[in-house]
């Protein structure tokens, strides 16, 4: 099922979110209608609070930069880099930063660049709630970062100078309020 996206602006999406069991009602379900919507909205990631709710779930699926010249060192990684993060806490952040040009499936319209470390270590549980800790660089690591960001209430336009900041204030506020056009259902605040 294809559910909305929350917009800039919805309170959610400045929640730290708490981490689930797995008795967590329905995960198998949510975490398969987070695919199709995340695919519907031709994203690479999407967290839990992004469709509204508060919890340290995200998924990122890497496969369509698989054919990206830009990506060719990892191409065959990136194949069949589609995975679940489930009560993850990244342990290291390390590498030098490297810009990145960022966007938003809860921010359509804006883009900018942002610096991140090139590589993270990270624990999680995925789907069958198996424990992973994992170093991850690259790509990889950017959009994890990315999504991690959001469970824990933090969106790239935090990281931008005051300046950037000012010049996309408008377009963030207009987004807020629905005067935005995206091509997949989003839900926006009262």
């Amino acid at each position: 099922m294809i559910l909305p996206i929350r917009a800039y602006g919805d309170p959610v999406l400045r929640q730290k979110a708490v981490d689930i069991d797995k008795d967590y009602k329905n995960l198998n379900q949510l975490i398969e209608n987070m695919f199709d919507t995340m695919a519907d909205a031709y994203g690479v990631g999407l967290a839990a609070p992004q469709i509204g709710l508060a919890i340290r779930l995200f998924i990122v699926d890497l496969t369509p930069f698989a054919e990206d010249e830009e990506y060719e060192e990892v191409s065959e990684e990136l194949k069949t880099f589609r995975k679940v993060f489930i009560n993850a806490k990244i342990i290291e952040k390390k590498g030098e930063e490297w810009k990145f040009n960022e966007g938003c499936l809860s921010i359509p319209g804006v883009r900018e660049d942002v610096s991140r470390p090139e590589t993270i270590l990270i624990e999680y549980f995925d789907e069958n709630w198996k424990k992973h800790k994992e170093e991850f660089s690259d790509i990889r690591a950017r959009v994890i970062q990315h999504e991690y960001d959001h469970i824990e209430g933090v969106m790239f336009t935090d990281y931008l100078t005051p300046f950037k900041k000012k010049l996309v204030q408008n377009k963030l506020k207009n987004i807020s309020k629905g005067k935005v056009k995206a091509d997949y259902k989003m839900q926006f605040p009262n």
